[in-house]
């Protein structure tokens, strides 16, 4: 489901970047495939440094369909940003790799906290952000980041999934499936 980057991707994963629904939400936007390999090997360079982590998403055949990443590595928390390409929308594939991804950061990695920015025009991944039982809004909880990152213009909400509240989801759904395991079995 997800892989480390790999400049063997880098095709694929532009030609699905550049679609007028996916582009304009891309984080590290690039306007050829070769300043999207001169990008994408930047961020490999930038992972091997611990400023981002950063994940290809890959479909239940192993190809790229999307990126997945944490910005701004510092003080064990990041920014999340996540894109897809466009014919993969609403097929379950964003939760798959945020869980995978989250479960990796959480307990492997260290991180103790996951920001996300939204923009408030972006009703999808506001909606998406909602759906997630462990994410909660952090304009006030987060005032002085809140305010960094909308220090311009009020474009953002701020988001936040805690270390904590993930791993009680997890600890639960894990628990849910064991029961559901059991009664199968029985």
């Amino acid at each position: 489901m997800l892989k480390k980057r790999d400049l063997n991707d880098c095709q694929s994963l532009y030609e699905l970047m550049v679609h007028p629904d996916v582009f304009p939400f891309v984080r590290h936007k690039a306007h050829s495939y070769e300043e999207f390999l001169f990008v994408t090997k930047q961020t490999m360079e930038a992972e091997d440094h611990g400023e981002i982590i950063s994940r290809t998403i890959l479909d239940e055949w192993g190809n790229p369909i999307g990126t997945i990443n944490l910005f701004d590595v510092q003080d064990q928390a990041g920014f999340l940003g996540t894109w897809l390409g466009k014919p993969f929308h609403g097929k379950g594939y964003n939760q798959i790799a945020k869980e995978a991804f989250f479960n990796e950061l959480f307990f492997e990695l260290n991180i103790e906290r996951i920001f996300m920015r939204i923009r408030k025009i972006n009703i999808r991944s506001i909606k998406a952000a909602e759906k997630l039982p462990y994410a909660v809004l952090a304009n006030e909880t987060h005032k002085a980041l809140y305010d960094e990152i909308n220090q311009h213009e009020d474009v953002y909400d701020l988001y936040e999934i805690p270390k904590d509240l993930y791993t009680l989801y997890y600890l639960r759904h894990e628990q849910d499936v064991q029961e559901d395991h059991q009664l199968k079995e029985a």
